[in-house]
């Protein structure tokens, strides 16, 4: 399968990790071209993670924790000041986006190493903070492909998987996470087929899943967003498998809008409805999903999306960029740890000691 890395720190020299840079999928050019984002500067990885050309929960999380090395490689401040300098960089890239529980534990994680590290000389915190974010890139990819072992074993040969948006190699350090168990069961030998919703406004199930799934040789279908519950109907889907953006501590689940609209249309139809994110996605802190902040996107995004205007000028517009789907619509939540079954509150909380 040929399935590019979305996120790696590229090392400027053979000998240390710094002086390095971000090298990142730009995923705005998808599917038209394939484009590398190349860049130190925590400006243009702020504006990454804001714009979409880096998305994803997982991704978005590493993307802010290789901008906070960055940010540190490029200080010339010492001790104290270059501590202060790290939290300035960490609390600037989480201003990028509010609803991805991933960007806040990965810079928290980042902030507890730099916290932990005050002794070390400037040099050797600064490659400290490089192993770290590759270390949460090497996690993710791990949990991923833990997650498609889990998830592979909820899928026959022949079944057919509906997806909403992107959980895929391009959402996360490789693989995926709503991806990952196709991507499993079919190098099991199992064949899997896809349906992807186009997911508006910004097109990621037809921009960036179908693209992802036809290069990796998997069958794949595209569906405009409005057309899922006909699919069920039809009988042409055997599960659902999206990812997430923040798991609340009761199972409610937040993930790109509509995927509450997939989720009551697959319980009318007893279609089982899955949902794969690392454990880094369950916020234990968010007790249900009234809770999660919700981001609201720009007008624009809907009125003239990709250059063209398909509204009136100055027409009023609503665009909150997650829904979120109750616990009780849901089948079981996959995590690398494991399949948490209803009630939820009971089952991701034992992921915490596993």
């Amino acid at each position: 399968m040929n399935i590019p890395r979305t996120i790696e720190w590229i090392s400027d020299t053979d000998h240390s990790l710094i002086p390095g840079h971000v090298r990142l999928i730009n995923q705005t050019q998808l599917p038209l071209s394939l484009e590398y984002i190349d860049t130190d500067n925590i400006d243009l990885i702020w504006d990454a993670i804001k714009t979409l050309q880096v998305r994803g929960a997982p991704a978005i999380g590493i993307a802010a924790a290789m901008g906070v090395a960055a940010a540190a490689q490029n200080s010339s401040a010492e001790g104290e000041a270059l501590i202060a300098e790290i939290q300035t960089a960490s609390d600037y890239l989480a201003t990028s986006r509010p609803t991805a529980v991933n960007l806040f534990w990965a810079l928290d994680r980042m902030h507890t190493v730099a916290q932990k590290s005050q002794t070390m000389t400037a040099a050797d915190l600064k490659n400290r903070l490089v192993q770290e974010a590759m270390l949460i890139r090497d996690e993710d990819a791990a949990m991923c492909h833990a997650i498609g072992q889990h998830g592979a074993c909820l899928l026959e040969d022949g079944d057919t998987v509906l997806t909403h948006c992107n959980a895929g190699g391009l959402a996360t350090a490789e693989y995926g996470t709503a991806l990952a168990p196709i991507y499993t069961a079919t190098k099991q030998g199992k064949r899997i087929a896809v349906y992807a919703d186009e997911t508006r406004p910004l097109l990621q199930g037809s921009r960036l899943t179908a693209w992802e799934l036809n290069q990796a040789g998997i069958d794949v279908t595209v569906i405009c967003d409005n057309m899922a519950a006909q699919v069920m109907k039809e009988g042409r889907i055997n599960a659902i498998m999206v990812g997430s953006d923040r798991i609340a501590a009761n199972g409610d689940v937040a993930n790109k809008i509509g995927t509450y609209s997939v989720a009551l249309a697959a319980k009318s139809h007893d279609i089982p409805f899955y949902v794969l994110a690392p454990t880094s996605t369950i916020d234990y802190d968010c007790p249900t999903g009234n809770d999660i902040p919700i981001e609201e996107r720009a007008a624009d995004e809907i009125t003239e999306g990709f250059g063209k205007r398909t509204a009136p000028v100055g027409i009023k517009v609503y665009s909150p960029a997650f829904d979120v789907t109750p616990a009780k619509l849901i089948t079981a939540i996959i995590c690398e740890k494991g399949i948490a079954r209803p009630g939820f509150t009971e089952s991701l909380a034992a992921f915490i000691n596993m």
